[in-house]
């Protein structure tokens, strides 16, 4: 789990390396995974209502045939965040992907508004 400490961090470094203005809306990438497909597509009407946008729903490559598949749905939504705001919305799609089965919640990523 990513903790709030963590999040402290990154927001320091992204004051310090990008020109983004953290008080300002960015774009938040969030991502789960699980082992087969119809879960994630189950889960994509729900996250739609929380008003999140899917951007893609893919199968990881794989190094060998053996490995286990692994499947990524990756959405965004633009908004602000604070660490703690951040620290709460991980929570509750770490509570998400619980209560919907999913093998994880998996973080999230940033970036500016194209």
């Amino acid at each position: 789990m990513i903790t709030r400490e963590q999040l402290v961090e990154m927001f320091d470094n992204m004051a310090k390396e990008t020109p983004w203005d953290l008080r300002k809306p960015l774009v938040w990438g969030y991502f789960f995974t699980h082992s087969t497909r119809p879960p994630l597509e189950a889960v994509v009407p729900l996250l739609q209502d929380q008003g999140y946008r899917v951007i893609a729903l893919y199968l990881e490559e794989k190094d060998s045939r053996k490995d286990p598949d692994l499947w990524w749905l990756h959405v965004e939504k633009t908004e602000v965040h604070t660490p703690d705001s951040l620290h709460e919305r991980n929570q509750a799609l770490y509570r998400f992907a619980d209560e919907h089965g999913l093998d994880a919640y998996d973080g999230m990523d940033v970036g500016a508004i194209d």
